[in-house]
């Protein structure tokens, strides 16, 4: 019986490692049932995008079932909140992003503790912000508007699609870095802000790349910038807010795939390989790349580094912005 002997073999080292013989037996049975992927959003937007395209090629590598299923709700973190409370054996991933990780738990109440409650598994893409007007717009480059902004303080309206989300931290940590400031319109969600930034009841505003990406293509908003400390691929023309003027300015958000904590390593361990290979399949690069969002294949660990790090500075900004939940 050497599929018996395999089996009972990779339980014994898992608890020599200290692995539980059930996690461990667990682990190697692992999956022998479809696997949910849990997308915090509506249908559409750069997270369903990354949900459903990591869903569907970790089905085609490995032959397993997997069901991506949207649970928007509470700016993302409903979606958390799910996977956080979810039975540790591999069935339940999520989709986790600045929004639900690093901001949303500092500024309201939420059901869970993303570094004690979540196991980060893998990090599939970084994107900045990119900044816009209407195509109309008399600001040319982002010096013009900021210019108009310190000769009038708060005449000039932004929006974004709420109160302290990345767009949010990003436009005032724009703010602090050029002496400024402008109005905050908060909206629902993305779609309303930048249909009112076209419809010119707003004079600028912050978005994802890949939100704005086809009104850019439309010719119906303009960037001015990127938030990166490099120009991002999908806007090669557009400079960064560095370039413009205001040196190591860099705000990036991050998407990645998370587990309830308590996830087997053995599997945490298979799913950040498969991801890896994965992120750097060129379809996969060539659809991330077209959104505005940078494949960034890393380990389990660097991921929870990088999340420690996004949780620190983004209390710093928080606090010095004053930034509350309106």
């Amino acid at each position: 019986m050497p599929i018996r002997r395999h089996i009972l073999a990779a339980a014994a080292l898992a608890v020599a490692g200290g692995l539980p013989l059930a996690a461990a037996a667990q682990a190697a049975a692992w999956p022998a049932k479809p696997i949910r992927m849990i997308i915090p959003s509506t249908p559409g937007g750069g997270t369903d995008f990354i949900g459903r395209l990591m869903s569907t090629k970790l089905a085609e590598v490995n032959g397993w079932t997997l069901v991506p299923e949207n649970r928007p709700g509470a700016g993302t973190a409903l979606g958390l909140a799910e996977a956080a409370r979810s039975h540790p054996t591999g069935y339940d991933l999520v989709i986790a992003q600045t929004d639900n990780v690093s901001l949303i738990p500092l500024l309201m109440k939420v059901a869970y503790d993303p570094v004690k409650d979540l196991q980060p598994v893998a990090l599939v893409a970084t994107t900045p912000m990119v900044l816009i007007v209407p195509d109309g717009s008399p600001y040319r480059t982002l010096a013009d508007i900021i210019k108009a902004a310190k000769a009038e303080p708060n005449r000039i309206s932004y929006g974004t699609s709420g109160t302290g989300g990345g767009v949010h931290i990003a436009m005032e940590m724009l703010q602090h870095a050029a002496g400024f400031r402008m109005q905050h319109i908060p909206y629902k969600g993305s779609a309303p802000a930048l249909a009112d930034l076209m419809g010119g009841h707003l004079q600028f505003a912050g978005s994802s790349i890949s939100s704005a990406a086809s009104l850019m293509k439309a010719g119906k908003v303009r960037a001015l910038a990127v938030t990166s400390p490099k120009r991002n691929p999908a806007l090669p023309d557009v400079p960064t807010v560095a370039e413009s003027g205001y040196k190591d300015f860099s705000v990036v958000s991050y998407y990645g795939v998370m587990a309830p904590a308590g996830t087997p390593a053995p599997v945490v361990a298979r799913l950040n390989t498969d991801l890896n290979r994965i992120l750097q399949m060129p379809d996969v690069r060539s659809a991330l790349l077209a959104q505005g969002l940078e494949p960034q294949p890393v380990s389990p660990d660097d991921f929870a580094g990088l999340i420690r790090t996004d949780i620190a500075k983004s209390r710093d900004i928080i606090a010095q912005a004053g930034i509350k939940v309106e």
